[in-house]
């Protein structure tokens, strides 16, 4: 049967899509293990089946497709609290100690699971965030600062005695715990992992 004049663009566009996102998949990897300065633009090409010059049809730069997984994430992370946080708040009288708490479960599984999916941006994040160009690498921090602050607001509200910089501390220690992934994945069966980070992030914050 022939393809409508209509079918043939959403085709090709569909097909654009699933190639853009192999190469992030592809970078993802290549970036991870070998760092942003080891990693030439044929390598992507290479890895996603194409040559260097078709990369062009997705990404200007091997740089660009670092700001598509630096940027994407911060802004995942940071949308995906934000959320979690408002579907928690009443707008007249904020968040009770007890829907914090639970709030905070609620921000713990999320970043957790991110942890354990995505270790290869972790890793990324804590090498190449300097080559990103400033204006994205701006970007990243204010994203991340965004979502570190929901979270202190949460905590704050969850202890009623914690000062937001106190609060602010925590998060940033559950933070260091949850990130480790990259680490402890090497040496842990990955559901130990996932089980002793969310209690060390929960244990942190208050929760246990």
């Amino acid at each position: 049967m022939a393809i409508s004049d209509e079918t043939k663009p959403t085709a090709r566009a569909a097909a654009k899509a699933a190639r853009r996102e192999q190469l992030l998949e592809v970078a993802k990897t290549l970036y991870a293990r070998h760092g942003f300065h080891g990693v030439r633009l044929d390598d992507l090409g290479k890895g996603a089946g194409i040559s260097a010059p078709a990369v062009y049809r997705h990404f200007s730069s091997k740089e660009a497709v670092l700001e598509e997984l630096l940027v994407g994430i911060s802004a995942y992370l940071q949308s995906g609290g934000e959320e979690i946080v408002s579907a928690a708040c009443d707008t007249d009288t904020g968040i009770s100690a007890t829907e914090a708490a639970r709030t905070l479960q609620r921000l713990i599984d999320f970043h957790v699971d991110f942890a354990m999916s995505e270790p290869e941006l972790i890793r990324i994040q804590d090498r190449d965030l300097e080559a990103l160009p400033d204006e994205s690498r701006r970007t990243v921090r204010r994203l991340q600062r965004a979502y570190v602050s929901r979270w202190a607001e949460v905590v704050e509200a969850a202890h009623p005695t914690w000062t937001l910089e106190a609060s602010t501390v925590r998060v940033h220690a559950a933070f260091g715990m949850m990130n480790s992934t990259p680490h402890q994945a090497r040496r842990s069966s990955a559901e130990v992992v996932e089980v002793e980070l969310r209690a060390a992030a929960a244990a942190a914050l208050g929760l246990n």
